[in-house]
């Protein structure tokens, strides 16, 4: 368990050194993933990017993802949780992802890799991460979406 996501990144981060003289670039997902993201790219001095996919909840367990939908329709369905959870064909077809990915691509302008952290630049022992929204001050910084 980590105390938060700059723990979890920091961590993480220690076990990818190996990659910090090699071209990389170090993708985030939104939300909770992009301040883990932003530490390993602070520790490499890498860029990062930020991946946006949406979640496919199961119909009547949202929070329980059976896959993903990303970038220009793409989609990754587990099998196993669509066959555990007794998922049909036509519920599957059915779900809604509500805010379209289009938007969602636009509001993080993505396609272009992020700017580059120069290491002078970095700010590792600040307590807060401004790309974390879950340590605003009364959120939930559980890891939980």
């Amino acid at each position: 368990m980590f105390r938060d996501r700059i723990e979890a990144g920091r961590q993480l981060a220690e076990h990818l050194l190996h990659l910090k003289d090699q071209d990389v670039v170090v993708l985030g997902l939104p939300r909770g993933g992009v301040p883990v993201a932003h530490q390993v790219a602070l520790a490499l001095d890498a860029p990062l990017d930020v991946i946006v996919v949406r979640k496919l909840g199961v119909p009547y367990q949202p929070e329980l993802a059976m896959g993903a939908i990303g970038e220009e329709g793409v989609r990754i369905i587990d099998p196993h949780i669509v066959s555990m959870a007794g998922v049909s064909a036509e519920e599957l077809a059915e779900v809604r992802l509500g805010l379209s990915l289009g938007e969602k691509f636009r509001a993080y302008d993505i396609g272009q890799v992020g700017p580059h952290v120069p290491s002078e630049e970095r700010c590792n022992d600040s307590p807060k991460d401004p790309l974390d929204p879950a340590l605003e001050e009364g959120a939930d910084s559980s890891g939980s979406a």
